[in-house]
């Protein structure tokens, strides 16, 4: 009789899995068939489950048959991979380090300015015991619950609990992990003050980053409503992703929950890479590897800032009213109802000067079930341009709430997407394009370190004015994109005082580091920006 399936991280089909069940009976042992079946003849009661395959950490589970359901069982492979957790915290807090190593590896903590700066070696780990650095995942869908690195052994000896406490400086810090074999992975922590300290606030997408986050086989475009019966043996066979008309599978009102609690191997940046290297791979050009470049630029032009998480913002730890300018960037596509209108009151009604340096932003609600799991309010009507159109909405936020454009001047269409393209200036007299000597027509944005949909800073996925726009927003540049696809740079003001900015672009924090142009209108809106909120 079939008892189960066994699969990896991403959620593909293991054959041959050796497992064990040992129950009152003779114990009896079987592989796994090809498609991670495991059939066996079990009579009724409970049984100790062991699963061993080259390659992955082998694991004891329980079983008490029978059950409703075929069981997932899960294999951790053997790579190297890690995160912290909480991963976003404020200075003087602190996080546990949570690594799965099949030997001994050193940790060393770094800071992401411009350069890298090592701050601090953690040490050398094995814990005695063999493959005591393993971890154990939970069986089932844990993208919902979270993998909850060292929940099994560390939890029950006080030596054993891995903590860091974050520096006093605010900003984007790594943790480098290096076995002994010399595998190297790399993964984020994000540091606010304790209390403000700078004139402007920059936020970490990281509910995007979520989203995306496709580890245990599920994200917001991998199975986003739940997990199949069976695992993947080939994703162009078995992904409704590939064999759907629905591309996204956003045809439910209800999405399965997605956990923090898991790694983020997009988020990795490789040891030798500098803050001005092309900026390779499918997902890092949207994702933390992006925003770098950003965080980078500050400091680089001279600009203190203070770095949240966007989780920060949502719980209430970031205070806008001790800020005067606000800035997020690339692709923070999902937020909560509460961060939009929160961060809308005081651009419109407290004069918050906001600067929004990426596209496709602002796009898609989340729900927060608690401080580590979301929900995704996709809707059940598609999640592009074109599915909103036909009921009368820009985007998946607006079917809930209201159009992004009503605070950010523009939204994201599918006209230019996956192109990549210089911007043509329309209205040089504005202030913004003070410096550059560029004149209405002239190209600029050329160079740009996104390798994905390389071409100019107008990239990836592009936005553009809508009739929600706010009344008087202007027009400052349109990127070169085919399809009348270009992002659209573009200004508002309002009666209170505040101002946005808005460049339309994922592509854009990736011109910063070697665009000149792209440099110069970017440090002419944070210095006026900065001006501005002293007048108000």
């Amino acid at each position: 009789m079939l008892l189960g399936y066994v699969s990896d991280e991403r959620y593909v089909a293991l054959h041959d899995v050796a497992v064990l069940f040992e129950g009152e009976g003779e114990p009896q042992q079987v592989r796994s068939r090809a498609d991670g079946s495991i059939v066996a003849d079990l009579e009724p009661g409970d049984y100790r489950v062991t699963l061993r395959k080259d390659g992955y950490t082998a694991k004891r589970s329980s079983l008490t048959w029978p059950v409703g359901e075929p069981v997932q069982f899960r294999l951790l492979s053997n790579k190297l991979v890690g995160y912290m957790w909480p991963k976003w915290v404020r200075a003087g807090e602190k996080s546990e380090y949570r690594v799965h190593a099949v030997e001994s590896y050193r940790l060393d903590l770094f800071r992401y300015g411009w350069d890298k700066e090592h701050v601090q070696t953690i040490g050398w780990f094995d814990e005695h015991g063999p493959l005591a650095t393993a971890q154990v995942t939970p069986d089932g869908d844990y993208t919902q619950t979270g993998i909850r690195f060292n929940s099994q052994g560390y939890s029950n000896n006080p030596h054993h609990r891995q903590y860091v406490i974050a520096p006093e400086r605010s900003g984007l810090y790594y943790l480098h992990a290096r076995t002994v074999s010399d595998d190297f992975f790399t993964f984020p922590w994000i540091v606010a003050p304790a209390q403000p300290e700078s004139d402007i606030a920059v936020l970490a997408a990281n509910i995007n980053w979520n989203c995306y986050n496709n580890f245990g086989g599920r994200s917001n475009y991998i199975h986003p409503q739940r997990l199949p019966a069976t695992p993947t043996v080939n994703a162009r066979q078995d992904l409704l992703r590939y064999t759907s008309d629905i591309h996204m599978q956003f045809a439910v009102e209800d999405y399965n929950p997605l956990s923090f609690d898991r790694p983020e191997l997009f988020n990795h940046i490789p040891e030798r890479t500098r803050i001005d290297d092309p900026l390779e791979g499918r997902s890092e050009c949207h994702v933390l590897p992006a925003e770098w470049r950003l965080f980078g630029w500050l400091e680089r032009e001279g600009f203190a800032y203070d770095l949240y998480a966007e989780t920060q913002f949502h719980f209430g730890q970031l205070d806008l009213d001790k800020y005067k300018l606000l800035i997020i960037s690339a692709h923070p596509e999902y937020w909560s109802q509460e961060m939009y209108f929160r961060l809308k009151e005081w651009v419109f009604e407290r004069g918050g000067q906001l600067m929004y340096l990426g596209g496709n932003g602002l796009n898609c609600a989340v729900e927060f079930l608690d401080e580590s799991r979301i929900t995704v309010r996709n809707s059940s009507q598609g999640g592009s341009s074109s599915d909103m159109a036909k009921i009368g909405k820009e985007s998946r936020f607006d079917v809930y709430y209201e159009s992004e454009a009503s605070l950010l001047g523009v939204r994201c269409t599918e006209e230019g997407i996956m192109t990549g393209a210089p911007y043509r200036a329309v209205d040089s007299s504005h202030w913004v394009f003070a410096g550059t000597g560029l004149s209405d027509g002239d190209i600029f944005g050329e160079k740009c370190l996104h390798m994905r949909c390389f071409g100019g800073a107008s990239g990836h996925e592009t936005d553009k004015m809508s009739p929600n726009s706010p009344e008087g927003t202007v027009l400052l540049a349109r990127g070169l994109n085919p399809d009348e696809g270009g992002a659209e740079i573009v200004y508002h003001e309002t009666d209170s005082g505040g101002a946005v900015f808005s460049v339309g672009s994922i592509s854009y924090p990736c011109s910063l580091p070697v665009d000149g142009n792209i440099s110069t209108i970017t440090r002419n809106v944070v210095e006026q920006f900065l001006d501005r909120a002293k007048m108000s």
